[in-house]
């Protein structure tokens, strides 16, 4: 009897449509930025490490910036697809 109360209760309940906050525009224009930073930053990666790894190759030294430039290739894959990795794991 009490839980057909209490479902009689919710029942009456809407289900509330999401709304944003009053500032969000701002935050989302912040995660735009920092978007292109991200993406900016990456690109500089990969041109320095394409620069040094042609130092290293002409002057004959250890390789160590093919490990550089995958790396920022995959920084970049991970912060492209952040907002489908997110859109997956919320659901």
């Amino acid at each position: 009897m009490i839980l057909a109360a209490a479902y009689d209760t919710l029942a009456q309940i809407g289900n509330p449509s999401p709304e944003a906050p009053p500032i969000s525009d701002k935050f989302l224009q912040l995660v735009r930025y920092l978007t292109w930073f991200v993406l900016l930053s990456g690109i500089c990666g990969i041109i320095y490490a394409g620069g040094r790894f042609a130092w290293e190759k002409w002057t004959g030294g250890g390789l160590e910036s093919p490990k550089m430039v995958a790396g920022a290739m995959i920084g970049g894959v991970v912060a492209t697809s952040a907002g489908t990795i997110m859109n997956a794991v919320i659901g």
